[in-house]
């Protein structure tokens, strides 16, 4: 078997270290690691296979000998290094927003567009965590029955903000339960015991960039500028695990039945519906899995054509780290992702 040098930019970052974890658990084929970070930090080591790897300050010569490279720092670190990787001869496969609407960028789910892979020029994107659970979830209906409209709330948890935005929600809770002032950080307003509408700055339409770019990338992945899609992103007052409310027209009429029995049929994706027990997905049951899970799959009375269902997913894990190491897999499976020419004659 081939194996692979790889590397993690962003190791200090909660994706970063969900990566080092799923790339253990699904035992990918790696002969070296190297664990990078933008800000050096000397002598900290993380846990991988047994051993601890030292984090080293991510610069340009680090991707000398490296296949593949996955970035988790951010968009300003991504478009600095990244083409400097693809340079050294690295693909990168990149979680941040940096590329992931560039025309020469294949934007890329998996299950839904694998093949988009083959196009790639050295950067393959990986989508945004919400968007990446709603295709997921949508396209194996999709392709039987295309939709025309999807209109979408979403209630996601803090952990898409990274480490501080944990600590601050923990701390928010304290203060608020011991009746104490807060004053928010990370977020314009308190997150503790409350909902927030706003991710991403606001535009003039009065959506949101996070809520368009939701919008855009779905389109660019289903590879369909026809469908209308609306999104209202919210944050809410959990760790780990985003949720969405998704009302869908069809090209022509559905049953939730059919719709269970096509999703139940599809691989990573869990159907929980049977609402006379209360049985649907939630964002604590969904944490630490691989899955999407989709339920509350009804008719929308509202529209002889339409759906509403629930979708939920770990927005660390399928919405962000696997997502991206599944592409690795699946370039590497077609012979879209090779070793480096002068690595693999020797």
């Amino acid at each position: 078997m081939k194996r692979y040098n790889v590397a993690i930019v962003g190791v200090s970052e909660i994706v970063g270290q969900e990566i080092i974890k799923v790339l253990e658990q699904r035992k990918f084929p790696v002969a070296s690691i190297q664990l990078l970070s933008p800000e050096y930090s000397s002598g900290v080591k993380l846990p991988f296979k047994h051993h601890r790897i030292e984090v080293r300050e991510a610069q340009p010569e680090a991707f000398r000998d490296v296949d593949i490279a996955f970035f988790s720092a951010g968009t300003d670190v991504s478009r600095r290094l990244s083409p400097l990787a693809v340079e050294a001869g690295a693909v990168v496969i990149d979680n941040s927003t940096a590329f992931r609407m560039n025309s020469g960028v294949p934007l890329v789910v998996p299950e839904v567009n694998p093949e988009d892979i083959e196009g790639h020029k050295g950067i393959i994107a990986s989508p945004n965590c919400s968007t990446i659970q709603m295709v997921v979830a949508l396209h194996p209906l999709h392709r039987i029955n295309p939709i025309k409209r999807i209109v979408v709330s979403t209630y996601e948890s803090v952990s898409s903000s990274g480490g501080a935005a944990l600590k601050e929600l923990t701390n928010q809770a304290r203060l608020v339960l011991e009746g104490r002032r807060i004053c928010p950080h990370v977020y314009s307003h308190q997150i503790a015991f409350n909902v927030l509408p706003e991710i991403g700055v606001f535009l003039d339409n009065g959506y949101t960039k996070e809520e368009q770019r939701m919008v855009e990338e779905t389109r660019k992945i289903l590879h369909t500028e026809d469908i209308a899609i609306s999104a209202t992103r919210v944050l809410v007052h959990v760790y780990f695990g985003h949720s969405e409310s998704v009302n869908v027209e069809f090209s022509s009429p559905i049953t939730a039945e059919e719709a269970r029995r096509i999703l139940a049929q599809v691989p990573g994706v869990r159907v929980l519906d049977d609402p006379t027990v209360s049985f649907y997905p939630q964002p604590w049951a969904a944490s630490g899995s691989d899955h999407v899970f989709v339920g509350r799959i009804r008719k929308d009375i509202s529209h002889p054509d339409g759906l509403v269902m629930w979708i939920v997913a770990d927005n660390l894990r399928k919405g962000a780290a696997l997502n991206a190491v599944q592409i690795a897999e699946e370039g590497i499976e077609r012979g879209w992702i090779s070793l480096k020419k002068s690595l693999a004659s020797l």
